[in-house]
Order: structure tokens, then sequence, then C-alpha cells
């Protein structure tokens, strides 16, 4: 196999006891641009059940002042995967970062879900009339969808209820909403309806949709996200993909790729609690974990034509599409490229389930090698939902990568220097 075995990296975690510190998904980097903070929220237990009263702390790490942790405020919006949506507004001057939060009333379009801004130079914050999913790189906009349909759909990435209304399969009135960052106005961009008479499939009849891993490209002229549904939100592996991306106001939306599959999970007697932890990450039709490459260009982890890879799709009806790492590659991680050079590949995988071990790696484009960074224990008793993947996230200048992790009984950030492999 073409894979080498890094010798040792400098790793050092951020963060101690008594507190744990994590940030959440791979999508985003921790670092302000100018490399001093670095985010991370901070709880007070590892692996609790989710409670609309569970609070988090929100903040950063000042690594110039011996990796200080301060606290900017607190929220009870959040899950163990994704965190709050907590990161940084990259078009403002001044180092201002975004994160979801429960203000005390029901009013609002989404009844007590909002947003926070807080200026870390001023020290003051505000509020935004929704939570956000994803915020332009541009930051003059950010997307918007329902916490609470996703804690029905897909539990994992929503926001816990204590008594989640019924919803509508594919409602008209919502779904992708787009939100001004600076005045708080916002529209609805794709409804469910939409996506749902979008290219249809037999399949989405009686099927309730949502959306997820909405992301924008680097310039902020296009989105990206991932169109599911299911008749069985009890199991993941009868979840449906689709790859779609389409413009900011909604228009010229395209299907890039679909693995609408039979279920035959949908018989009377299957049995959802004999699916694995990692089944769902593992199953050979999932579309998961894409991500802007460059302006043009998406990585995903998925099926074409018959065969599940690492794949590069161009962001065009019927583009190239080409295989990553054949051989190499060669099952589901969260991956992000360099954002200083797109020859290296950052991804993970999840744990073996024998040694519980996950592995973090970076690949080369050039050359097709793999260069293993670590192997980290995953505790198997932790649950879908509040368990810990690495989801490693790059520095600014592509030499640091700082991942989450409970390889040492707590759940903790650590930062791994990368340089002497990117460089060499």
């Amino acid at each position: 196999m073409n894979r080498m075995t890094t010798p040792l990296i400098a790793c050092r975690r951020l963060g101690a006891a008594p507190g744990h510190h994590f940030f959440g998904y791979y999508n985003k980097t921790v670092w302000h641009r100018h490399g001093r903070y670095l985010l991370a929220n901070r709880t007070q237990v590892k692996d609790a059940v989710l409670t609309p009263e569970l609070r988090a702390e929100v903040g950063y790490f000042d690594l110039h002042d011996g990796d200080r942790y301060h606290v900017v405020g607190t929220t009870t919006a959040w899950n163990w995967q994704m965190g709050c949506q907590l990161q940084w507004l990259d078009g403002k001057a001044e180092p201002q970062m975004i994160y979801n939060c429960r203000r005390g009333d029901d009013s609002g379009f989404y009844p007590g879900l909002r947003s926070a801004v807080h200026n870390v130079a001023t020290g003051e914050t505000r509020y935004l009339p929704l939570p956000i999913y994803v915020a332009a790189p541009s930051s003059r906009y950010a997307l918007c969808v329902d916490y609470r349909r996703l804690y029905i759909t897909h539990q994992t990435i929503g926001y816990s209820e204590r008594a989640p209304d019924p919803v509508a399969l594919a409602p008209a009135d919502d779904g992708i909403h787009s939100m001004d960052l600076d005045s708080g106005a916002h529209r609805l961009l794709v409804s469910y309806a939409d996506l749902a008479a979008f290219h249809p499939r037999a399949s989405m009849q009686r099927a309730i949709h949502w959306v997820s891993h909405i992301e924008v490209n680097p310039s902020s002229t296009r989105i990206l996200f991932l169109h599911r549904w299911t008749e069985r939100v009890q199991d993941e592996t009868c979840f449906l993909h689709r790859l779609i991306t389409m413009n900011p106001d909604g228009s010229d939306m395209r299907l890039l790729e679909c693995s609408d599959h039979p279920l035959p999970q949908l018989a009377a007697d299957f049995d959802p609690g004999a699916v694995g932890t990692f089944d769902y990450e593992k199953s050979e039709y999932q579309i998961s974990h894409p991500l802007w490459r460059d302006d043009h260009s998406i990585i995903v982890w998925g099926p074409h034509n018959g065969s599940i890879h690492y794949h590069l799709y161009e962001d065009a009806p019927g583009g190239p599409v080409h295989v990553v790492g054949d051989g190499v590659l060669t099952e589901n991680g969260h991956m992000t490229f360099s954002p200083v050079d797109t020859r290296w590949l950052l991804s993970d995988t999840y744990p073996d389930p024998v040694t519980h071990e996950r592995i973090l790696f970076l690949y080369d484009m050039q050359t097709g090698r793999r260069h293993d960074l670590g192997s980290f224990y995953a505790d198997p008793g932790l649950s879908k939902e509040n368990r810990c993947d690495l989801h490693p996230r790059w520095s600014r200048d592509g030499t640091q990568v700082c991942i989450d992790s409970v390889h040492e009984g707590e759940r903790q950030m650590y930062v791994l220097d990368v340089g002497p492999i990117v460089k060499g």
C-alpha cells in the first residue's frame, strides 16, 4: 500500500481538566487569521445526553498568553458533533466570532433559536434572528436552517428539544435561508418543497426531507449542500442523499450526484437497534463531508458510477468526476485541503471496530502517498450522539492541525505540527 508512517511529530494539548474543550466540525478553521486566537467550547462534562438546558461555554484560547482560555458567552444551542457552529467572521476588520444560542423568548422565525456575534476587540455581543449553519467567507451573509427539524431527522446534528412539534415532510415555507450578517434581514432561498420537486425520485414521495453540510466557496459565489430524505429517521442507513450546488440567491441549482437506492431496511421486521454505531458512515451509498477545494471543485466521500471513493467533482452538470487516492483512501473521513497548497489533503478515519483507534493522516495529491500522523483511541462506550470524531482542521498557514479527541479520557483539543511534512 502507498502509505507511510510519519516520524513522531509535535503534538500539544490545549486546555485542562476539570473542563472539557472541543470545537466540533472539520469544515472551518479554529484559528483567527492573525494566528493568535483559537476557538473552542468548554463543558463541565465529557459525554452527557443533551437537553435544552445543558450549557456550553463559548470562547477562545489566546496562543500568545500561555494558551489561556477566555469565555465570551454561554449557549444551550449546540451538539457534540458541530458544537454551536462557532466560527470567525473573516470579512470583518476586528476579530469577530459568531455562534448559535437560545434567547429567553419563543418569538422569531425559529422560536428561541438565534445567533450571537461577539467582537473580541470591543467585548460587545449582538444578536441575529436566525441560527446559522455557515457564514460566507466574505462575512456578508450566512446560511441558516431549523435545528429543531434536524433534531427529528438527524439527531446527531440537531438541537435538543423537550417535545419537538411534528414536522411536515417537505414544507414550502422552510428550507435553506440566507441572512444578512449586518442587518439580520433574511429570506428563504430554497424550500423543501422545491427540493422534492427538483429532479424528483419516487423514494421522496413518503419521505421527510432536510439539508446538511451547507458550504460556501472561497469567493462566496456558490453554495453546496446535501439534500437528504428518508422514511425511517431512526436508522441512518435508510438515509438517501444528493449533492447539489446553487448561487447565493438560490438560482442555477445543479445536481452533481444522487445515491438513491433500494432500501430493504424499510421492511416491517427490520431492527434499527441492530445497526452499529458507524455502519452509516461506512455505507457504500453514503454521500458525506463535501467541501470546496476552490471556487469550482468539491471533494466528497460517496458513490459515483457504482463505486465509492473520495471523489473530486467539478461544479457543473455532467462535469468530470475524479477518484482521489484509489486504493489508498479506502474509507470515509473528514477531509479538507490545505488553505495554502491543495497538494495536501487532511483527513481521518472512523474508529476501527476491534481496536477503536482512529487514524489522522495527510494525503499527498502529487505522489499518491498517505502520511499517517497518529492513532487516537475512541471510547466505544460513547453513543452516536455524543461520540468524539477527530474532525481535523488546518491552521491558516497550513503548517498545523487541530483535532478533538478523547484518547486521554477527557474531551480535549490537540494541535499537531505538520510543517516538517508539508514543507519537506
